[in-house]
Formats: structure tokens, C-alpha cells, sequence
């Protein structure tokens, strides 16, 4: 009896050693400022040239705990494409912006240091859609940076509109005089002309961009442009395309003015980026729960 005893637990030692071992190992990692490691990266899911689907599918399902825009799909369209600048022939072709025609797109804007506002829109973007996809919404970006040129503007709208987005915003920096400084939000204008008819749009357009520009001017500390739009950080305008063709409630952001030496300052830095990330995301997510 004593012997069996002997070899009973002989084979039992070890096992239960092995399984404190793994409970550990699991302790560990799930404990204080810890978390389980990734053991291989996220597979990165856009299509070379394409619109970029992260999170895909409408995301989750509404309601799911830690996920509010769960069920929401947003399109965020990062202004211009550092690329145009090689492109010229093709980006000044001229399409359809509901109401006439103007050029497919433009090089966009820079700071005095060469800085462009597409480099700062596509970063912008990226840090936007992280953020989104945490708060459980399926995102897609209008262009990835590794398209040769564009897309066009009319190509932007189609995009939000294919996607049946729930909201859209156009990221974008401005390139007024130095000395005026500031963010704006751009809403559509009610147009009934040609293609275009953003009369449905109108009203959530400016349910998002007032959530867009209180949540901006509370995480970047800017102050609403002086030389654009009401004051209060939004203008309304009915000559660009890509509000003119949208059928989903749709904005531009216009964070701050590249060509202001303080404004430059702030576009430049990577913690106002996030922190203007952060504004973009609460924006977006303000409006979006109050519509549910």
C-alpha cells in the first residue's frame, strides 16, 4: 500500500507542477500594466491602391459592452495624397462636383518647413481610425497613401456613399495667409442643382460637425477660426464635390492653417496629432450615440 502510494504521487508531482506553471504564466500577464502578449501581428487588410476596410463588416454588434459605435461604419478621407505632386496631368483633369466641374484634386497645402497636408492628413487619419476601431466601429479610409495619385473628388464622395457610411469626415489642413489661425468645420450647403442634392444631408451633416468642432476645440485647445465660416468653428459652403455628392451625413475639418508659424508649430507635433486624433474620434462618437 505505501509503495503504491510512492508511485501515485510521483506521477502526480509533476503534472500538477506543470499546471501551476501555466497558471502563473497566465497570472502574470493578465496582471497590473500587463496584458497577453500578441504572439503574431494583425494581418494588415487594405487592398494596395483601394479603400481601406479595417474592422469590416459593420463591426460587432450594437450594444456590445467597451464598444458604443459597434454597428456604425465611418469613413474617414484624408485630404489630397502626397503623391499628386509627381501626378499633375491627372489630378487637374476636371469631374463632376454635382453642380459643374472642377479638377479631380489639388497637392493640398504645406508648411514653411515642407511639411505637407497630406503627410499630415493621412498620419492624422491612421491615428483616427485606431481609434474608432477601439470603440468597436467598422472604419474604411478613402485612399492609404499607396496610390500613385488622388482619389478624385468625386471618387471620395462615391466612397462614403458605397459604404453606406453612418458618418464621413474629410480631414484636411488650410493654407491661408499667416496670421489667421484656427479650426473649422465645413458643412454642406442645402444644393438641389444638377446631381447634386445633399437637401437630406444637411441637418446630420451639422448634427456631426457640431459634435466634431466642441470635441476638437476641447482636446487640441484651438480656437475656432477668425477668418472662416460663423465664428464658432463651422462654415457652410455649396461649391465642393465631395459634400455636393454625398447622400450620408458627411464634414470637412480644416484643423488649423499651415501657413501660420504658430498653427504650423501645432500640426507638426505629434502629440497635438493625437490629441487631435483624440478630438476627431470623441467628435465622430458624440454624434453617432446620440443617434442611436
Amino acid at each position: 500500500m505505501g509503495m503504491r502510494l510512492l508511485v501515485a504521487l510521483g506521477v502526480l508531482a509533476p503534472t500538477c507542477f506543470a499546471g501551476w506553471l501555466v497558471w502563473q504564466s497566465a497570472d502574470q500577464s493578465s496582471g497590473a500594466g500587463g496584458s497577453a502578449p500578441t504572439l503574431m501581428p494583425l494581418p494588415d487588410n487594405t487592398p494596395p491602391g483601394g479603400v481601406n476596410a479595417s474592422g469590416g463588416g459593420g463591426g460587432a454588434q450594437a450594444g456590445t459592452d467597451g464598444k458604443p459605435l459597434a454597428g456604425k461604419t465611418v469613413v474617414i478621407d484624408p485630404g489630397h495624397n502626397p503623391n499628386n505632386r509627381d501626378h499633375a496631368a491627372a489630378i487637374n483633369r476636371s469631374v463632376s462636383i454635382g453642380t459643374g466641374r472642377k479638377a479631380c484634386d489639388t497637392t493640398g497645402t504645406a508648411t514653411a518647413s515642407g511639411y505637407s497636408e497630406a503627410e499630415f492628413t493621412l498620419d492624422l487619419a491612421r491615428r483616427v481610425r485606431s481609434g474608432l476601431l477601439k470603440k468597436g466601429a467598422a472604419v474604411e479610409l478613402t485612399h492609404n497613401g499607396r496610390r500613385p495619385w488622388g482619389p478624385c473628388v468625386d471618387s471620395r464622395a462615391r466612397a462614403g456613399n458605397q459604404a453606406d457610411a453612418d458618418a464621413v469626415v474629410s480631414l484636411h489642413a488650410d493654407g491661408a495667409p499667416a496670421g489667421s489661425r484656427g479650426f473649422h468645420v465645413i458643412l454642406p450647403e442645402s444644393v438641389n442643382e444638377g446631381v447634386a442634392d445633399t437637401r437630406p444631408i444637411v441637418g446630420p451633416s451639422r448634427g456631426l460637425g457640431r459634435e466634431l468642432a466642441d470635441a476638437f476645440r476641447k482636446f487640441t485647445g484651438s480656437k475656432p477660426a477668425s477668418y472662416a465660416g460663423d465664428g464658432e468653428g463651422t462654415d457652410t459652403r455649396g461649391d465642393l464635390g465631395g459634400l455636393n455628392l454625398s447622400r450620408v451625413p458627411k464634414v470637412f475639418l480644416e484643423c488649423g492653417n499651415m501657413r501660420d508659424p504658430r498653427d504650423a508649430a501645432d500640426l507638426t507635433d505629434r502629440d497635438w496629432r493625437a490629441r487631435a486624433a483624440r478630438g476627431v474620434v470623441e467628435g465622430v462618437a458624440g454624434y453617432l450615440t446620440q443617434k442611436r
